[in-house]
């Protein structure tokens, strides 16, 4: 069965090291939108942080959808309309707070527009975020953000530190929220509901899609969850060697275009034929 939707990760996927879209994958997702494939941006960055992409990308025309906040929201790329939009309570926002402060981590809260900070001494992946997504940071006190619509909130810390907080999760958090990692200093936290398999799911039902008519290429931890319910889940040679355990295909790396040979190979063939 031909594949009809590709949901397509951006940092370490779509884009090479130096954030770049390469002509080979450039051309190569022109000709999948030529032959009727829905293209989809999938990515745990905000909104802002994807715009650039889908105007170079030509994805911002009507019909197609993107992805954001690792599924947090998912939305019509012309119009800004959502098909789906999971926040976090203001409570949740809270309890998540006070754990990083008892866990010594930096951490931020992403809303739509901007990124909110409580430490005073700005951790730099915050600002290393900020420039990445194109947001503003704002330092607020916990009390003043009560009216904050967050769609996800992070841990953000130099590795070692990162991953000794990580080593402290209470399994509470597990069974209360989306957690994934999507780079060694970022840890992600969302509502429970809220991750990019079941982003991909209901993309494809609004579609009139089956599971075998979509494909996933990710890298990360993050990407699980779409790679889980793709029918055709390809992981990036530069992947996470756990992940290509769940892999139909293992691409080519992003250096060299993985994303165009995923398309190539495993979508446009069955066109040409």
């Amino acid at each position: 069965m031909s594949i009809k939707l590709i949901a397509v990760d951006i940092d370490g996927t779509l884009l090479n090291s130096q954030r770049q879209v390469t002509p080979e994958v450039f051309q190569a997702i022109q000709d999948a939108k030529a032959a009727g494939v829905k293209v989809v941006i999938a990515t745990g960055r905000p909104i802002p942080g994807v715009l650039p992409l889908l105007e170079e990308l030509n994805l911002n025309q009507d019909g197609d959808y993107v992805i954001t906040f690792n599924g947090g929201l998912v939305q019509e790329t012309s119009t800004g309309n959502e098909l789906i939009r999971e926040t976090l309570s203001y409570e949740d926002y809270l309890d998540i707070e006070v754990l990083a402060n008892k866990l010594g981590v930096h951490s931020h809260a992403i809303t739509k527009d901007g990124i909110y900070t409580s430490n005073r001494n700005i951790g730099r992946y915050t600002v290393h975020e900020s420039t990445l997504v194109h947001m503003p940071i704002y330092y607020r006190t916990p009390e003043e953000v009560a009216d904050k619509e967050f769609v996800k909130a992070m841990y953000i810390d130099e590795p070692e530190i990162l991953d000794a907080a990580i080593a402290k999760l209470p399994q509470e958090f597990y069974d209360r929220f989306t957690i994934v990692k999507s780079t060694p200093f970022y840890l992600e936290i969302l509502k429970k509901t809220a991750n990019k398999g079941i982003a991909v799911t209901h993309l494809a039902e609004k579609l009139s899609l089956t599971k075998e008519e979509t494909m996933a290429i990710g890298d990360e931890e993050n990407d699980r969850s779409m790679l889980e319910v793709a029918g055709c889940p390809v992981v990036m040679e530069n992947g996470k060697t756990e992940l290509k355990k769940i892999a139909k295909h293992i691409t080519k790396s992003n250096a060299k275009s993985g994303v165009a040979h995923a398309i190539n190979e495993w979508v446009l063939k069955d066109y040409q034929a």
